[in-house]
């Protein structure tokens, strides 16, 4: 319980605990971004982990310079394609031996079915697209593994997906993070950013359910 409410904390006040890692660690914050980057995508047991509302975070904190711009940009680009094809590959190895398993508290197995339902219908787009939708972007290249998908084609998929998804909450942030009403509202913003990236995947469940 403790640790879920750690968790949530950093989530809806990730911009005064990034600051505080610059502060401890000084050049490592660049690791420990990339890692959680990374995580985020690369595992199908941490899809909790804070994606969008971190990027623009980031964002605004390169743009006051306590980050280098271009160096986070570039390792973030990096971690989230690297994540997704580790996620591809785990999915593509040990997917269907996880698809036997129980239930569990680590891996929904509601995420994968939400995920394969939504991968077979957008198709080989669905990486790309999946990309800003948090918990089926953790899914989606698993489900591309496991459903042995051609590598180069998820490859493909996956630069544009990434590298879209970092450049647009980046730049967001750049260019916004730091207007003041933005900055004296910070965690409404991660509120904001956190409700309008859960609302498509919100959306069909109610439809569902109405129906």
């Amino acid at each position: 319980m403790e640790l879920i409410t750690g968790l949530i904390d950093f989530i809806l006040h990730v911009d005064t605990h990034l600051i505080e890692i610059i502060r401890d660690y000084g050049s490592w914050t660049y690791l420990v971004l990339f890692m959680i980057i990374f995580s985020e995508t690369g595992f199908v047991v941490t899809p909790f982990l804070p994606g969008d509302s971190l990027l623009f975070v980031i964002g605004a904190l390169g743009a006051s310079g306590a980050l280098n711009f271009k160096l986070s940009l570039l390792l973030l680009i990096i971690a989230a394609i690297g994540g997704n094809t580790l996620n591809y590959f785990i999915g593509r190895m040990l997917g269907h031996k996880i698809l036997a398993m129980k239930n569990s508290r680590l891996i929904k197995k509601e995420y994968l079915h939400k995920t394969q339902a939504f991968y077979k219908k957008h198709g080989g787009k669905a990486i790309i697209l999946s990309r800003f939708l948090p918990i089926i972007r953790t899914f989606a290249p698993f489900v591309a593994g496991l459903g042995r998908m051609k590598f180069m084609k998820f490859c493909l998929f996956n630069m544009i997906g990434g590298t879209a998804w970092v450049l647009l909450f980046m730049f967001a942030g750049y260019f916004f993070g730091n207007f003041e009403p933005v900055k004296n509202n910070f965690t409404y913003v991660i509120f904001g950013i956190i409700f309008v990236s859960v609302l498509p995947t919100v959306i069909p469940y109610i439809r569902s359910r109405f129906k």
